[in-house]
């Protein structure tokens, strides 16, 4: 779902709010939790046929793991073993949709900490080349005080070469992207952002033309403040009986 989120789509655009109803009622506590550090937190939804038409899977995952990012103190990723990089925990925050984008799910990431009724003057991320970067995901889902949501999805940002790595991109957005010209940076009153991502294996993109169906992001950006590093898993891995023998 969402290919683009300003154009035509042969899937219902109700999937828009539906979608947002499962992010936003998590929103309405977060103003400046943890003395103002700003925070992604990740989640998954997966929704019933009531909700969307098509019943939804368990094909999403959203996790912040080790490994999976870019040095979180800003460094170069050297392989150099002199390097103050190489013990870092490289944290990066896996979203993944291992399915159709028609499916009734999505994974991303609430950010919590922001200042609601605050403005926005740049919002970004740092993604790993390879992975999944199309029109309407990832993206930023920005809901005003009005209660409009507005989409700001990766292929449409501006694209630079991530300075810790070029094997990474840096996607920085400073102005409406199309179908969000409503949208002010620096003056619409912003009531909670959260990273979405909802397209499947059958969205191929430039970056992901196998769709891949996931994309590592790292350094998400909200007016300068770069979110480097979190934790938590969803869904969260649940032990059963079975999982301490062998087959």
């Amino acid at each position: 779902m969402f290919r683009d989120a300003y154009k035509p789509l042969a899937f219902p655009l109700v999937m828009s709010a539906i979608l947002l109803g499962s992010v936003l009622p998590v929103l309405a506590h977060d103003d400046n939790d943890n003395r103002g550090r700003l925070r992604a937190v990740p989640f998954v939804f997966v929704g019933t046929a009531e909700q969307c038409g098509i019943a939804g899977s368990n094909i999403v995952t959203s996790a912040w793991l080790g490994g999976m990012g870019l040095p979180d103190n800003g460094g170069p990723n050297s392989a150099d073993a002199n390097s103050a990089t190489k013990r870092d925990p490289h944290l990066g925050l896996l979203v993944s949709k291992n399915g159709l984008t028609t499916d009734c799910s999505s994974s991303g990431a609430v950010i919590r900490g922001f200042r609601r009724g605050s403005t926005i003057t740049e919002l970004g991320f740092d993604f790993r080349k390879g992975g999944h970067c199309g029109g309407g995901a990832p993206r930023f889902n920005v809901t005003d005080e009005a209660g409009n949501t507005h989409f700001f999805g990766c292929f449409h940002g501006v694209h630079t070469p991530a300075p810790q790595d070029p094997q990474w991109e840096r996607v920085r957005f400073v102005a409406p992207t199309p179908g969000n010209e409503s949208f002010v940076f620096g003056v619409t009153r912003v009531d909670s952002i959260a990273i979405v991502y909802d397209e499947g294996t059958d969205t191929p993109t430039v970056e992901d033309p196998n769709g891949v169906g996931l994309a590592v992001l790292d350094n998400i950006d909200i007016n300068g403040r770069l979110i480097t590093r979190g934790s938590g898993i969803e869904p969260e891995p649940k032990r059963g009986r079975h999982d301490d023998r062998d087959d």
